[in-house]
């Protein structure tokens, strides 16, 4: 009996160890290349987009889930790389796993603060990236984790903008066509480079990062009487349909972004609205 509970208690420890041990081996059908987001770079690229996707350290299955998303998107006029943003890892767990998504996909930035929602998240992602990345990029996009972003329109849409002093998103209040009044929604905007620089150096952000950080952002820009190039991208951004009033409408072709996916049922009709398994090639490997 006793040899039997012990045969017991060993099985999820030997569960782990094959585990760990099956992953490290190489399969030549999922290999790095194939499942990492990779920087979507194309010899006719006009311009270079990083976005940001704010989430948390715990949020694996999200992270694992938007890398399929993301992974199978591009855009022919832009470099595109995505990247999951969070704070300090604080739990032994943490450093293991997200360690092994690091060493898999490369697609993690680890901020130095505790883990917010209204007190300097925001600042420090964009304060912090001239400093940590090794190239600039013309276009910085600060994301939601419950946001579903179409890359190829999101693309052809900042296409003709400048690249300089740009702010550009879903414009506050809902009803506002005018980017100049408010701020832009937190579910994605995005920034141009210079802006990006001067909110690392000036002390107008730095005196002013708590409370609602995106209604922020539009507050430092005012003050520092910044991002004269504005632009609203409605009605291609918006809320998931029956979820934020007059910030929701129905799915349209001509779609940027869908906000407010909380549930897995939304992110299956979105997905299925816009067909975005439609590159899958018939396979004797697979029925779907």
């Amino acid at each position: 009996m006793r040899r039997g509970l012990l045969i017991l208690s060993t099985l999820p420890s030997l569960a782990i160890i094959i585990f760990i041990f099956t992953i490290r081996i190489k399969n030549p059908i999922l290999t790095p290349s194939a499942t990492a987001i990779k920087p979507r770079k194309t010899l006719n690229a006009q311009f270079s987009l990083l976005i940001g996707i704010l989430t948390r350290p715990d949020s694996y299955d999200r992270r694992h889930f938007l890398r399929l998303v993301y992974g199978i998107q591009s855009s022919p006029i832009a470099t595109i790389d995505v990247k999951f943003v969070f704070c300090n890892l604080t739990k032994p767990e943490q450093k293991v796993l997200v360690a092994l998504e690091i060493l898999r996909f490369n697609d993690i930035i680890i901020l130095d603060c505790a883990e917010n929602m209204n007190s300097g998240k925001t600042y420090i992602y964009f304060s912090s990236l001239p400093r940590i990345l090794s190239r600039h990029y013309d276009y910085v996009m600060k994301a939601d984790d419950d946001v579903f972003l179409r890359l190829a329109p999101l693309a052809q849409s900042l296409r003709p903008l400048p690249r300089f002093d740009l702010y550009y998103g879903f414009v506050i209040p809902c009803t506002s066509m005018n980017p100049f009044v408010y701020y832009m929604s937190g579910m994605g905007f995005v920034l141009s480079w210079d802006l990006v620089v001067w909110i690392g150096k000036s002390r107008i952000p730095a005196n002013d990062t708590f409370g609602p950080e995106d209604k922020l952002v539009g507050k430092w820009l005012d003050m520092g009487k910044m991002a004269k190039n504005r632009f609203s991208e409605k009605p291609g951004m918006y809320d998931y349909p029956g979820t934020n009033g007059r910030c929701s409408h129905e799915l349209i072709p001509e779609t940027v972004a869908v906000h407010r996916l909380k549930r897995w049922d939304q992110w299956l009709d979105v997905l299925n609205y816009f067909n975005i398994t439609k590159q899958l090639k018939l396979s004797n490997f697979y029925n779907v």
